[in-house]
């Protein structure tokens, strides 16, 4: 079990938690931090021949953990050994998994850092590494080498050393993350910007749909199509022109995935989404996440009402359940058609003003029941320059 040093808890094992809806979930630390701790002891029982049972390594958030080591392995030229990621509460497809560390000597006085079996290789620009090295991010690739070299220092070592990060399990759990989509194959990343895994973190999401907007970017396209999820994926599949492989799921976080394309230099957005998610945009909302609020009627009712139905019919959606049981009774009363423009111009409205005029947007609005409500007139035109290098 990993000893946590530093983060001012002094229960258990000392490790940190978050709070979500109420609920303590215990932080866990990345595939980085164990690479750079497995690649601490290797160095360790190389140079000195030192064999504890566990290894510190602190974290670029300055929290030190003490974890054990696994599969150690040596002799004279090379030593390797495993330390086995721990997750906390997150849902992480790298919970449990061992991650390798092989060192060996060089004679130049260069610590090198290069990836083995089930570690990913960059295939495509816009990630943190280049293309044609392995998935091991810039952040805990300095990470393993402060490591070693503070070992080589303590040592009096000078001749530098290769350290190989492996994965055994790395291209199986691969097919469980966002790697094959973004381009890299092969296996699994070395990650983590802070060495912790806060579970269900937010802005590791975020941080995902940026990569992945940005991948998209280095290849040359210049229009996004962006859905909130699955739905959106699907429905995106039935219209002419449009392959849901192309699609960006940003989930909850439109505000914040129309800021990264406009940060990123898209020309157009293309926005395919279900009426669930879409009509909160309706009132401002850009993070449509039921905890930031669930004004789906009301922005429903609001719409109705624009395009001339009565107070009657109204309070009955605001007492709708569902946005297709809303939709029952707007077509029970004739409004639908109109009901969707009034929405679609709240809409555009509020898209606008989050992007100004620096970025194209189009919007099409379904739903599960009754298909294809409404489109934005510029869909036709954009569905042609989704994926386009050239525009």
């Amino acid at each position: 079990m990993a000893v946590w040093k530093g983060t001012g808890v002094i229960e258990g094992d000392g490790r940190p938690y978050v709070m979500v809806d109420k609920k303590r979930l215990l932080c866990g630390y990345t595939t980085g931090t164990c690479a750079a701790a497995a690649s601490k002891m290797a160095a360790m029982v190389l140079l000195g021949g030192i064999v504890p049972n566990s290894v510190e390594v602190v974290t670029p958030r300055g929290i030190t953990i003490e974890m054990e080591v696994e599969d150690l392995m040596a002799s004279e030229s090379m030593a390797s050994c495993a330390v086995r990621k721990d997750a906390g509460d997150d849902a992480d497809a790298t919970d449990g998994v061992l991650i390798y560390s092989e060192v060996t000597r060089r004679n130049d006085g260069i610590i090198c850092v290069t990836g083995g079996i089930g570690v990913g290789m960059v295939t495509r620009r816009g990630l943190d590494q280049p293309v044609g090295n392995h998935a091991i991010n810039s952040v805990p690739r300095n990470m393993i080498i402060e490591a070693v070299e503070d070992v080589c220092n303590a040592m009096g070592h000078n001749d530098g050393l290769d350290v190989k990060i492996y994965v055994p399990e790395g291209e199986r759990v691969a097919r469980k993350t966002f790697n094959p989509r973004l381009g890299i194959e092969g296996g699994i990343s070395i990650l983590g910007t802070s060495g912790i895994v806060e579970p269900m973190s937010e802005t590791a999401l975020v941080n995902a749909i940026r990569v992945e907007m940005q991948v998209r970017k280095e290849a040359g396209e210049g229009t996004l199509l962006l859905v909130p999820g699955n739905y959106g994926v699907a429905h995106s599949e039935s219209m002419d022109g449009l392959d849901g492989d192309q699609a960006v799921k940003c989930s909850n976080f439109i505000g914040q995935s129309l800021d990264y394309a406009l940060e990123l230099g898209f020309k157009g957005v293309l926005l395919v989404g279900n009426l669930g998610k879409l009509v909160k945009l309706g009132g401002g909302l850009m993070n449509t996440h039921s905890r930031w609020g669930d004004c789906r009627m009301e922005i429903l009712a609001s719409s109705f009402i624009k395009a001339g139905g009565d107070a009657k019919v109204a309070k009955g959606i605001l007492s709708c359940i569902s946005t297709d049981d809303a939709l029952d009774m707007l077509v029970e009363d004739g409004l639908l058609e109109g009901t969707m423009e009034r929405l679609m111009d709240d809409v555009m409205y509020h898209l606008i003003h989050r992007v100004g005029d620096g970025m194209e947007i189009g919007v099409a609005i379904f739903s599960s029941k009754y298909g294809r409500l409404i489109e934005t007139n510029n869909v036709r035109e954009m569905i042609g320059r989704v994926g386009n290098v050239k525009n």
